[in-house]
Order: C-alpha cells, then sequence, then structure tokens
C-alpha cells in the first residue's frame, strides 16, 4: 500500500505545526516564519520504520538494579573542554556545539580527534566540505591521528548504514543542518529535517553506546538555527561565546545532563587553531592600568572556577538635554538601578552626566557579585579618586544601599590573592565569615552599605 502524503506547515523559529498556514505564528509571535512541508507517513529514516499503531513488548528495569559504577568516560585531552562537558566524553551522549560562523566549532572538534584519535576509531562527516578540504584543515592543525576516518556525504541513511557497519567508538556530524532524510521532501536544514535527523542520531547514540557530537549553526538572534525542540533532544548543548575580531573565545553549557551547567572553557584563537587559556585572569587583567581613576577589578564566579575582571567607567558631561547610558558586558537596566542607588544612598547626581561601562576582555557579568565593583568604578570615575591596582571587589548592592554577602567569598579571594592581589572590598557579612581564616593573608575591607565604601579609596 502506498504511504500517504499530508502537507502542515511549521514555524521555522519554534517549531509550531499546524494544517494550515498563518501569517504571524501562534506560538512565538514571528511573521512570516510558517514553511509549508509534506511528511510521507510511514516513511523510511535510516533503518527505523515509523508506522501509525505499531507496538511492541517492552520491560523496565527496577532503577536499584542498574550498575552504573563502571561509568567511563572518554578524556579529550583539552582540559577546558572537558571541564564544560563534566569530566570528558560520556558513553551514548549526543552533543550540540552551537556558535556564530567562524567562532571555532569545527576546529575544536577537529583538534580533539588529535589525541581521541590515539585510542578510538572516530568517524568525522561533514557535509560542508569535501575529504580533500578537510585534509588540508587537519595540516594546518597538526591532527594527524591514525584513528580518525573522513567522510564527505549528507545522506542520512548512507551514514546510519555506514555507522553500524563500521562502529566508530566516536561520531561527529558537521553539521546537523546539511544532513537530509530521503523520506522528507522538505530541503536540508528546514524544521522538519532538522528534527527527524536529530531524533534520528539520538537513536543510533543511545542503541549504539556511541558519543555523537552535532555542530550546529545558529540565527541571526543567536540561537540554534531549527526548532528549540532541538536542544531537549539532546543531552549537552555547549555554546561558543566571543567577537570574532577577538582572539578569546569562551566555551559555555547551557544544557548537560552529566554535568554543571556553570562552567565555561576558555580559548584563544591562533593561526594553528584553538589553544587552551588555563588562567583567565591573568589574560583579563593583562593591561590592568594603574593610576587611573574609573577602574575596578571584579571577581567572578562561573561555576566553581573564579574569574577576576576589569571594569572601566567613565562619566562627562553630557551634550544633550537626556543623559546618555551605555554598558557593554553588563545588564543596561541593572546599570541604571545602580545609578539611582548612588544618587539616592551615596549622594552623588548623575541626571546631567554621560554614564558609559565597559567590561574589559567580552565577559558578560550576570552575577549580582558584580555590583559592587561596578558601583565602585562609577564613583571613582565621578569623583576622579583611584582606586588601587592592587584592590579588587565583590558584594551585591541592595536598593537600600546596604552590601550585600554573596557565595563562594573564600574561594574568590583566595584566587586573588594568588594572583598578587594585596586588599578585597566585600560586605561586613562576608568579612566576618573569612577573617578567622589562616589561608588569606590579604586585607579584608568590610562594608556595610556603599556611602562606607566610598571611604575606602586610596588615592
Amino acid at each position: 500500500m502506498a504511504s500517504k502524503t499530508k502537507t502542515s506547515y511549521v514555524c521555522s523559529q519554534c517549531g509550531y505545526e499546524s494544517i494550515k498556514w498563518y501569517g504571524k505564528c501562534p506560538e512565538c509571535g514571528k511573521w512570516n516564519s510558517m514553511e509549508e512541508q509534506v511528511v510521507q507517513s510511514g516513511a523510511v529514516y535510516g533503518s527505523v520504520t515509523v508506522e501509525k499503531g505499531r507496538g511492541s513488548t517492552l520491560t523496565p528495569r527496577q532503577l536499584a538494579g542498574i550498575d552504573a559504577s563502571e561509568e567511563q568516560r572518554y578524556l579529550t585531552g583539552v582540559k577546558e573542554l572537558d571541564r564544560v562537558l563534566g569530566g570528558g566524553i560520556v558513553q551514548g551522549s549526543l552533543v550540540l556545539v552551537g556558535g556564530d560562523p567562524g567562532i571555532g566549532k569545527s576546529t575544536l572538534m577537529l583538534q580533539i580527534c588529535q589525541s581521541l584519535g590515539k585510542r578510538y576509531k572516530i568517524l568525522y562527516v561533514s557535509g560542508e566540505e569535501s575529504e580533500r578540504q578537510l585534509k588540508l584543515r587537519a595540516n594546518r592543525l597538526k591532527v594527524s591521528a591514525e584513528g580518525l576516518y573522513v567522510l564527505s556525504n549528507n545522506d542520512m541513511e548512507a551514514i546510519l548504514s555506514l555507522i553500524q557497519s563500521f562502529r566508530p567508538e566516536i561520531v561527529i556530524i558537521d553539521s546537523i543542518q546539511t544532513m537530509s532524510l530521503s523520506g522528507i521532501s522538505s530541503s536540508p536544514g528546514s524544521v522538519t529535517q532538522v528534527r527527524e535527523c536529530t531524533q534520528t542520531f539520538a537513536k543510533v547514540a543511545k542503541s549504539l553506546d556511541i558519543p555523537i557530537f552535532l555542530i550546529g549553526h545558529v540565527n541571526k538572534d543567536g540561537a540554534i538555527a531549527g526548532p528549540k525542540i532541538l536542544e531537549h533532544m539532546v543531552d549537552a548543548v555547549l555554546y561558543f561565546e566571543g567577537e570574532k575580531n577577538l582572539s578569546y573565545r569562551i566555551l559555555r553549557a547551557v544544557k548537560n545532563r552529566y554535568g554543571s551547567t556553570n562552567e565555561i572553557g576558555v580559548f584563544e584563537m591562533l593561526d594553528t587553531g584553538l589553544q587552551e587559556v588555563e588562567n583567565p585572569s591573568v589574560m583579563l587583567l593583562s593591561s590592568h592600568p594603574s593610576g587611573i581613576s574609573g577602574s575596578c577589578v571584579a571577581c567572578m564566579l562561573e561555576g566553581t572556577r573564579p574569574l577576576l575582571a576589569e571594569i572601566q567607567a567613565l562619566v562627562c558631561k553630557t551634550s544633550f538635554g537626556t543623559p546618555r547610558r551605555m554598558a557593554t558586558g553588563f545588564d543596561y537596566n541593572r546599570t541604571s538601578l545602580l545609578l539611582a542607588v548612588l544618587e539616592k544612598r551615596a549622594g552623588h547626581f548623575f541626571g546631567n552626566l554621560d554614564v558609559y561601562l565597559n567590561v574589559v576582555g567580552g565577559l558578560d557579568l550576570d552575577e549580582p557579585a558584580a555590583d559592587l565593583p561596578v558601583a565602585l568604578s562609577i564613583i571613582s570615575a565621578y569623583t576622579n579618586k583611584v582606586i588601587g591596582p592592587e584592590i579588587f571587589a565583590f558584594g551585591e548592592l541592595g536598593l537600600s544601599g546596604e552590601i550585600r554577602g554573596v557565595s563562594q567569598a573564600r574561594a574568590r579571594v583566595l584566587e586573588a590573592q594568588r594572583l598578587g592581589f594585596q586588599g578585597c572590598i566585600l560586605s561586613r557579612q562576608d568579612q566576618h565569615k573569612l577573617q578567622q581564616d589562616s589561608e588569606i593573608t590579604i586585607e579584608l575591607m568590610g562594608a556595610e552599605n556603599i556611602r562606607a565604601v566610598v571611604q575606602l579609596f586610596r588615592g
């Protein structure tokens, strides 16, 4: 009996599916995002036939009887990537790596093949480059592992057949938007193709216990192209962040079923590929000026890693009726809130002043602990008083001007102490907790409110 076909309309932004066309998606509200898709019921996806009404006999297993003590993780040879993954690659996991074009996704995936290829059999499938182009890129990155096999193809059925016969231990797909199933009439990269191809790879990873990496494109908004459900299908979602015109890259876990989502990896893009930055604080403070007002060092926490970053502020008289506010690397609304607190609680008036704020190094600070160093940098620029280069700060600023304690204060102080800092401005609450610690030798300057902090400036 011939398979039936049906026509549906799928939103290219959120994956909402309807039997009729809408000018505006009812789910996400995007205009002109509904695309026509022709799907055959009973279509063959790889070696799995999807038919309505098909049943099977299933036997559940008792959770207490499942042995997970011998969990094996593949170490990639790149410590920063292993940190983000939670200690290495888990067998049978499906990992999605996304980022802007040219950010370093394919470069990182090919680089880890040098270390993994010495111990495991790796299949690198590219739907964008020919095998000769992959060889040229591998030569530039000095990747020559014997266990690395490459294939240039985007036919899902052929790739699935090869995986079942070749039985690689690790599979890398570059990229998921180029893969296509013959049972779906839409073009590669469409919502239906991306969703079904990802679902098929998920079944292969779980059934054969093979870890699979999927490289994903992003749209103009920075989200991974395809339906939002794509991120729910995979076990981990890694995002590459950073400006293309800067050499530093940050790899962040947005989702991870086998580890923390707070860890980050820092890399530097060189002509020979990505190089790990094991001490990002030194990199971020390499050009920290001394003797200049409007600068304060903040200690942030990314997962379990303390990071020290420089915050710069510039306050000058406005040339317009409405003063201008600009923040790079820090939330604009939070900046406006801190300015209001400084006016009300510290007695500084910014109504006729432009305020510019910048986080050096391209970092985005979204932690409440950045409130105090941001406020200090603004006050320093306003009063033209210099905060010593050997002093750093962290703390949350409340609407009444009080300084609140933050988490992992001891780890922040010890990291700054290791880098040679001599003083720390923090909340009185955190000062009481740390002043009895014998390992902390730097001066702890605690304050209850923002007005008291102004008196701690060193010229």
